[in-house]
């Protein structure tokens, strides 16, 4: 059985804290097929980001190996070493936070976060030849207020460079660690998630 280690956290007690040579960003939602007869709608979203949940299975393999590329769903450098899915919920927290500000819609939402993947570079790898952040997971929304799910979960992709060697030293000199750098990405991601519009 599947068990899913779960934050929950409000947003009112928020404090705002692979290579490859570019950024990219590739959001997998599925893909909308109507039945004959039936019609799909878009709808323009007008979010206000109440609370947010985060969560990770059990069954995610945790890597702490300087290969360059370790076999495993989480590899995460940008903290001390400690407890990897808890580090990753605050960057997923702290992205969305910076997000209360940015969506003022009529709606009031709690967003839910599933983990899948979380592959970034390890030492060898981003002092060296570089790599990708690769990470994956499934967000849903609902209705704060009623708690109706708004948007089903649908899974997203999203890919971040990583630079290794005297790229990476420098952005370290700019104050560009891995830390920032991944959460000003997704801080960014989640937004064009939860704007725009959906179809249903």
């Amino acid at each position: 059985m599947k068990m899913l280690k779960i934050f929950t956290i409000s947003v009112l007690g928020f404090g705002v804290a692979g290579c490859a040579s570019v950024d990219t960003v590739s959001r997998n939602a599925p893909i909308e097929v109507p039945a004959f007869g039936i019609e799909t709608r878009t709808i323009a979203r007008s979010y206000a980001i109440e609370d947010m949940t985060f969560a990770a299975s059990s069954e995610l393999r945790v890597s702490e190996s300087n290969s360059y590329y370790p076999s495993a769903d989480v590899v995460w450098r940008g903290d001390p070493i400690g407890d990897r899915i808890e580090q990753i919920g605050t960057i997923f927290q702290t992205a969305t936070v910076r997000n209360k500000d940015r969506l003022v819609g009529d709606i009031p939402v709690v967003v839910d976060f599933e983990l899948v993947r979380f592959h970034g570079v390890t030492e060898r790898t981003r002092f060296s030849i570089g790599g990708v952040y690769n990470i994956v997971f499934t967000m849903s929304v609902r209705n704060a207020v009623t708690g109706e799910i708004i948007e089903e979960p649908r899974l997203i992709e999203a890919d971040l460079s990583a630079p290794g060697g005297i790229a990476a030293l420098m952005q370290e000199q700019r104050g560009q660690t891995e830390k920032v750098r991944v959460t000003d990405f997704l801080t960014q991601v989640f937004k064009d998630e939860l704007s725009g519009t959906y179809s249903i």
